[in-house]
């Protein structure tokens, strides 16, 4: 008995030395993603001079809100704002309706030709048509130069349509079954009964549109040459590169405006706020729609 005590009791040390080896390592994990964020916001309410005398900030010894009040003065920012909410408030409502209804139609055994058609949504993971024939059908479509060659330039993302699918199919197919006998057609069955009970892989996919077209920035470089249709991250991109060309000019003054630590922190700030916003709202769904979707895939 004094032996099975000691063994317990040893393996119970051993189990709680295991537990303060994984919460240290935990703790260093998640430092490495924390400090980082948190000398960003740091750096964005100091001073030029404080921002210089200290790469690694974590609190700013004279705050201020001069970086954010010089960044707005540039009018590309309310431009960028405007034309990325015009592309995230028209975008993701299109990518979410061909994902489900995609997704859902696929789903269905009576489906003529459905394996073949998943099959040859995977086939475009692999292989891409690439910019060059999607440039040309916009300018034969009249698109170019607008908002809808952006828009209708990413329609359905195939990682998040095998996430989708892969979860309505693990639905009950009884369901469907018994409303088919009650007499509901396809778009019924879709939108009162499938829909209402994917509500976490929904938000999940939700989630993922939204950052995709927030970040959006590629198709607005090679679609978009107007001025007032500059989008929040090509905006951010021009300020950068004006940052570094800037920076790396001998004959620049004090005269000649310059981009400094704190006003590129204060972009970052800018640019990632509104979608930290959005994601406490979805987190609730977020986790149970990513785990039950990816199940069977």
């Amino acid at each position: 008995m004094v032996k099975v005590k000691k063994t317990r009791k040893g393996l119970h040390n051993r189990f709680e030395l295991m537990d303060g080896v994984l919460l240290i390592v935990l703790v260093i994990l998640a430092s490495m993603i924390v400090i980082p964020f948190v000398s960003v916001i740091a750096t964005s309410f100091a001073t030029q001079k404080e921002a210089a005398e200290s790469p690694l900030m974590l609190i700013p010894m004279n705050p201020t809100i001069d970086n954010y009040h010089r960044l707005f003065q540039d009018p590309r920012i309310a431009i960028g704002y405007k034309t990325t909410l015009m592309i995230l408030l028209l975008g993701v409502p299109l990518n979410l309706f061909l994902t489900t209804s995609l997704a859902y139609g696929l789903t269905r055994t009576n489906f003529p030709g459905a394996k073949f058609i998943f099959y040859a949504i995977l086939l475009t993971m692999l292989l891409h048509g690439g910019i060059v024939p999607t440039y040309l059908l916009m300018l034969e479509l009249g698109l170019s130069n607008k908002i809808w060659s952006v828009i209708f330039a990413y329609g359905v993302n195939t990682f998040y349509f095998i996430v989708m699918r892969t979860y309505m199919t693990s639905l009950p197919e009884s369901l469907m079954e018994s409303a088919k006998i009650d007499g509901a057609g396809e778009w019924r069955i879709m939108f009162k009964i499938i829909l209402p009970l994917s509500k976490p892989i929904i938000a999940t996919v939700l989630l993922f549109y939204s950052v995709d077209r927030w970040n959006e920035w590629f198709n607005s470089m090679i679609f978009l040459r107007r001025n007032d249709l500059i989008p929040l991250q090509l905006v951010l991109r021009n300020i950068v590169m004006e940052t570094n060309i800037v920076n790396s000019l001998s004959i620049a003054g004090p005269r000649v405006p310059r981009f400094t630590e704190g006003i590129q922190n204060a972009t970052i700030m800018v640019t990632m706020l509104p979608i930290m916003c959005f994601f406490p709202f979805l987190q609730k769904y977020f986790v149970k729609g990513i785990m039950i979707g990816a199940v069977k895939a």
